[in-house]
This record gives structure tokens, C-alpha cells and sequence, in this order.
């Protein structure tokens, strides 16, 4: 199986990335978590997004803030699907990287989820790979039921309190 390769801008969006890694792992996929700015260290994320898919990679996640450039950086560097986490920052709530993130120019694109939206990341990631993997399709298809069947036993509960 391939990798998914985990790159933040700082370890202060690990709370963020904490969430992808705890779905990878649920999912039993094999990932890196890395610390590479687009700003403070471009050459060393340029060159991971250069050398991913000779690494074994099949999908990179960039979770980043503020001016949230990481995920393009790496995109522009890879044709590796690249996933984007724009993340909660102190002025905008998000925003700024949010924008930062989805406005890639055409032929540079990036998948962008929610802010903070580490889960759901690693979601795109897994059915991502799961295009050619049909065990973990088969896992992916197993957590929609178990993630479904936990929204009904909340209902029951809400309507039996009511």
C-alpha cells in the first residue's frame, strides 16, 4: 500500500494533524508526519514534494495557517494528489488560510477540506487510495456503516430524553 505523506508548516498545527493520524492509523495506513515551512524551509519541502512518489508516497496532506502556502508549494512540486488543511489561526479564525488554500491557479491543483479538518483529510486520502486497493475500500465502506449506525443510536437516544 502506499503512503500518505503528512507535512505541516508548524508544530503548532499538530492538535490539527493529530486527527488525520489517528484516522490513518484507524484505517491501518501507513503515513509520514513531517515539519516543513514554505517560508522558513522551501528547499527541504520542495524537495520531499520532489522525491514523494520515488518515496513510496501515493497522497500528501499540508496543513498550514495564516498565508497557508504549503499545500501550493508542495502541489506545484509533485503530481501527487495533494490534500490541504487550511488551519485556525489567531486573526482570521481560518479564513486567510482557508482562501490561501483553495485558490490554486489552473494546473496546480490542490483538494482543499475544511478548516482544521484533519479527519476528513485523511478520509480524501484514504479514497484516494482506495481507487486501487479494494481492501481498504472494503475498510472505508465498514467505517461509513459503523459512523452511521453511532448517528442512529444518537437519534434513539435524543428521542427517547425527549
Amino acid at each position: 500500500m502506499k503512503k500518505v505523506g503528512i507535512i505541516m508548516g508548524s508544530d503548532s498545527d499538530l492538535p490539527v494533524i493529530q486527527k488525520a493520524v489517528d484516522t490513518l492509523k484507524g484505517l491501518e495506513i501507513p503515513f509520514e508526519v513531517h515539519i516543513y515551512s514554505a517560508h522558513r524551509t522551501p528547499v527541504e519541502a520542495r524537495d520531499f514534494a520532489l522525491s514523494a512518489r520515488d518515496n513510496g508516497f501515493g497522497v500528501l496532506i499540508a496543513a498550514a495557517g495564516m498565508a497557508a502556502h504549503l499545500a501550493g508549494a508542495i502541489a506545484a512540486n509533485t503530481t501527487l494528489p495533494v490534500i490541504g488543511i487550511p488551519c485556525k489561526g489567531p486573526v482570521l479564525d481560518g479564513m486567510d488560510a482557508l482562501l490561501s488554500t483553495v485558490q490554486m491557479p489552473t494546473g496546480i491543483p490542490v483538494a482543499t477540506v475544511a478548516i482544521n479538518g484533519g479527519a476528513n483529510a485523511a478520509l480524501l486520502a484514504a479514497q484516494i487510495l482506495a481507487v486501487s486497493d479494494s481492501e481498504l475500500a472494503g475498510k472505508l465502506d465498514a467505517k461509513r456503516v459503523i459512523d452511521a449506525k453511532a448517528v442512529l443510536a444518537k437519534d434513539a437516544a435524543v428521542m427517547e430524553k425527549l
